[in-house]
């Protein structure tokens, strides 16, 4: 079953051709054909000449990054994007999610829809959607919003994920958290699930752990591609007898976002190093999989800096307040692990009931993925995605920044003016405030 993807604004653009790029790579170095063939089938199909084509919607208000994408893609001499499977304009949203979400959403939906339904066409059968779009301006947030809608009102039973890249908290742009918040609130209405990237996260992996000195976009694109290719290569799940799973994203939703006021996704993968090191470096299964368990617990999203010390509360223990954002309550966990010996590896400790909320039993909240191909050329690797407590602290510092720049009615003219008013404003804050005590009051 196919994937296809839809490229939203500069962010979406930029990580999707680093996906298609980390992905294509991995497959074609697959020890396996089933392997391969299963991965090619998910994002790729070929054109008449025999080309890789990605199954990708690229849409940008403007061309430049969109142009430069599928130029990248043409050198690798690997894949290729479609040449009629992108659309741009030569005008921005300005950072601002109403001047996407109610003026080039709009004026554009019918062209979108084409190329969308054009690439579902070509999947014999479709597992799902996946946008990718940042949350902090205007075109990948407001535009892909209202995208995120028409998709859902075209493909009403089919899985939609989106995958958001998450600004830095310092600021890229004065408005992010009022356009985090609009976006955030709306997709929660529409999407199946929500995966998120946090910028700051990433930045210290290609700084602590990559040992980049001066880090660039790109170089966190290329952290964040390699993670989401860890989620959604080929692997076996525990009731596939020996076949590589057909569905990505609706096993994905199945196994993490079972109830729809947990749509929030986490993601983090060990081991991650310089390409040069890796030669030179063992891992053991079970040194991994201690790490990354204390990594869940203690909500750390590197192996540097875990909290050792901490652990999770048992018995009665297990009733007191959770604002104080202390241990990292999950309602469901996917662990997907690759590489040699896979099948060795004992992870019964993510089983642990006390690492998960008392009304769904551990059988239904941890699921398992392994596959022996090795990924991107690590010898083992484990990746976790976590719907847990993990973005309650900047979920909960975006939606007070916004209310503290609302109260003051800072900015707010400029989304009025393209039709976003003071009551679509106030509905997204509570209805985030309901997600953030919902996930506050996890026990």
């Amino acid at each position: 079953m196919s994937v296809v993807t839809v490229q939203l604004g500069q962010c979406g653009n930029q990580v999707g051709q680093e996906l298609f790029d980390v992905i294509c790579s991995d497959a074609e170095e697959g020890q396996k054909k089933t392997y391969s063939a299963g991965s090619f089938e998910r994002f790729f199909h070929q054109n008449a000449h025999g080309d890789l084509v990605a199954r990708a919607v690229l849409i940008d208000m403007e061309p430049k990054v969109i142009n430069q994408s599928m130029t990248k893609a043409a050198k690798s001499g690997k894949w290729r994007y479609g040449e009629a499977s992108h659309f741009s304009q030569s005008q921005g949203s300005g950072n601002n999610w109403a001047n996407g979400y109610c003026v080039h959403g709009p004026r554009n939906r019918d062209v979108v829809e084409e190329l969308v339904r054009r690439e579902v066409e070509c999947c014999d059968r479709l597992a799902g959607l996946m946008a990718m779009m940042s949350v902090a301006g205007g075109t990948g947030s407001g535009v892909g919003t209202y995208i995120t809608q028409c998709l859902r009102d075209l493909h009403p039973k089919s899985f939609i994920l989106n995958h958001l890249t998450w600004p830095y908290r310092t600021g890229e742009v004065i408005v992010q958290n009022y356009n985090s918040v609009l976006t955030l609130a709306h997709l929660y209405q529409l999407s199946d699930a929500i995966l998120v990237h946090e910028n700051d996260t990433v930045h210290k992996i290609c700084s602590q752990l990559l040992n980049i000195k001066q880090i660039s976009f790109s170089d966190v694109n290329k952290v964040i591609a390699h993670q989401l290719g860890s989620v959604l290569q080929p692997a076996f799940t525990a009731d596939s007898h020996g076949v590589y799973s057909r569905n990505p994203l609706g096993e994905l939703v199945s196994a993490l976002a079972c109830h729809p006021e947990y749509k929030l996704l986490s993601v983090c993968t060990i081991p991650q190093m310089p390409s040069s090191s890796i030669a030179y470096s063992t891992f053991s299964w079970p040194g991994l999989l201690k790490h990354m368990r204390q990594m869940l617990i203690s909500n750390s999203k590197m192996e540097e800096g875990i909290d050792w010390q901490m652990r999770p509360p048992s018995g009665s223990e297990r009733t007191r307040s959770l604002t104080g954002f202390g241990f990292n309550r999950s309602l469901a966990n996917l662990l997907i692990l690759r590489g040699k010996d896979v099948y060795c590896a004992e992870t019964g400790g993510f089983e642990d009931p006390d690492l998960y909320t008392s009304w769904l039993s551990s059988e239904e909240s941890f699921t398992l993925w392994k596959s022996p191909v090795l990924f991107n050329k690590y010898e083992k690797s484990v990746t976790l995605v976590s719907n847990s407590q993990a973005l309650l602290r900047p979920l909960d510092n975006m939606v007070r920044s916004a209310w503290n720049m609302f109260a003051s009615r800072a900015y707010v003219h400029q989304y009025t003016k393209f039709g976003i008013s003071e009551e679509d404003f106030l509905d997204s804050f509570t209805s985030l405030e309901q997600v953030i005590s919902s996930y506050n009051q996890l026990c």
